[in-house]
């Protein structure tokens, strides 16, 4: 797969309407107001797989129009890559003949054999340089430009890509905004962060990646849009066909979704953007538990099916107490909770605890995965839904209740993870419970309009869209 320096990956033809690559291009910058000789400017901010990828497909499609883009991402330097992940590098290195070939004619494939042997330490910025990510060491991508210094990263992005887990978002940016004081026009920023905080004061409310973004750096949420789908990185990259959506404003998501289509990546557009950000975020909760159901039954089919048929209507519930009408899960928005209850970091971090491979001890953050962005998640879901001022009615005991008490998966996850005080097995009493109604009845019960709490996206009281 080579860089930019090879020839564009697959770029000969674009996918929106039978335009070129280049005329996307050409249209995005009108739209944008570039003046020739100006290049459009893309930062990836964040180098996890997702945003790594997304940059690398990018520059894989546009880098070769050097005078029209530059595509670069920013990462914090510093970080050592150890012994065991350089030596694992290099076996990926030579089981790839053009890889091999590509470090080679870039006189870069000698600091793979020292690293290799111990004589010298690898750092993440600098193997990302040559197109190797340290959350994705197996799938090698193309060459990147990386910056370290996210002042020097941002201060004139056109378009910025925030790549970082939602626990770190709002810190980073709040940074950005400082170097964004002097502009004129505002960027564009697209937000692949899949999370949620929860704010209690003065009133329990949720607060979205996007919003995050906008309260930190004043760009207006016009400008802030929020792209996910059923993907998972490395295959993206390796060129399986994929689907995603990309939401927000009206202004900036049909020109996006256009730039952004490839023959094998697809990406439609929708005005949804809470349900699919609270969505994002809600998958990763129940990722886990389902790895967890996975590697205590042995790959049950039964057992997963009841466990996806318990955890879909809890993210319906919740999702219809922050909007009145929220976006149906079905279709893209159903398929990405599919992918990531059966593969994907959080799953894989459930398998790996209920097996006792991982303890809660070593944390969220796991070498080689990155952040576990489901854990941060699960504690801001329950501490939000267990205020006492959303209570709900509950439909047997005919009692006011916190909206927590209609979700048994997320109270077992709540206390198998954040409080510890359940082993990983008591995620299987939670969903064998005889006394457990029917789920189509907690989907009803979310369909009444009654349950929508405007209160929790921060709107006031009496509010409708």
């Amino acid at each position: 797969m080579g860089g930019a320096e090879d020839g564009p990956r697959g770029a000969a033809n674009g996918h929106g309407n039978g335009a070129s690559v280049e005329e996307k291009l050409d249209e995005l910058r009108r739209l944008l107001g570039k003046a020739d000789g100006d290049p459009l400017r893309i930062v990836g901010v964040g180098a996890g797989a997702w945003g790594s990828v997304f940059c690398a497909l990018m520059q894989d499609a546009y880098g070769h129009l050097r005078d029209k883009v530059q595509v670069r991402i920013w990462r914090r330097p510093g970080r050592a890559v150890d012994r065991a992940t350089a030596e694992h590098l290099f076996e990926v290195i030579n089981a790839r003949e053009d890889v091999l070939r590509r470090l080679i004619r870039r006189c870069a494939y000698l600091k793979y054999v020292e690293g290799r042997l111990g004589d010298r330490t690898l750092y993440a910025d600098e193997i990302l340089r040559d197109g190797f990510c340290l959350n994705m060491i197996d799938t090698p991508l193309c060459p990147l430009k990386v910056v370290t210094n996210l002042q020097e990263a941002v201060w004139d992005a056109d378009i910025v890509i925030n790549g970082l887990p939602s626990t770190e978002t709002r810190d980073v940016f709040g940074e950005i905004g400082r170097y964004w004081k002097e502009r004129i026009a505002a960027p564009i920023i697209l937000s692949l962060a899949k999370g949620i905080e929860a704010s209690l004061d003065p009133l329990p409310r949720i607060i979205t990646p996007t919003q995050m973004i906008s309260n930190a750096t004043g760009v207006p949420l016009e400008n802030i849009l929020y792209l996910g789908g059923p993907n998972i990185a490395s295959e993206i990259y390796n060129k399986e066909y994929a689907n995603a959506r990309i939401c927000g404003a009206d202004k900036w998501r049909k020109p996006l979704a256009k730039f952004l289509r490839q023959p094998h990546f697809i990406v439609w557009d929708n005005s949804d953007l809470i349900t699919h950000e609270v969505m994002g975020g809600l998958k990763n909760v129940y990722a886990i538990g389902a790895g967890m159901v996975a590697a205590l039954t042995n790959e049950s089919a039964t057992s997963k099916s009841v466990y996806f048929a318990l955890c879909t209507s809890e993210m319906i519930y919740i999702t219809h107490l922050l909007e009145e009408e929220p976006e149906k899960l079905a279709g893209p928005l159903l398929a990405d909770t599919y992918v990531t209850l059966l593969k994907g970091r959080n799953a894989w971090y459930g398998q790996k605890l209920a097996k006792g491979e991982l303890t809660l001890e070593m944390g969220d953050s796991i070498k080689g995965k990155g952040t576990i962005q489901g854990v941060s998640a699960v504690d801001a879901f329950y501490e939000l839904l267990s205020q006492d001022s959303l209570s709900v009615m509950h439909p047997e005991a005919n009692r006011s209740v916190a909206p927590v008490e209609m979700c048994p998966i997320l109270k077992a996850l709540y206390k198998i993870l954040i409080k510890r005080e359940l082993p990983p097995d008591s995620i299987l009493q939670a969903i064998r419970d005889e006394t457990m109604y029917d789920p189509r009845e907690r989907i009803e019960m979310a369909q009444g309009h009654s349950l929508y709490r405007p209160s929790l996206l921060g709107q006031p009281r009496g509010y409708a869209k």
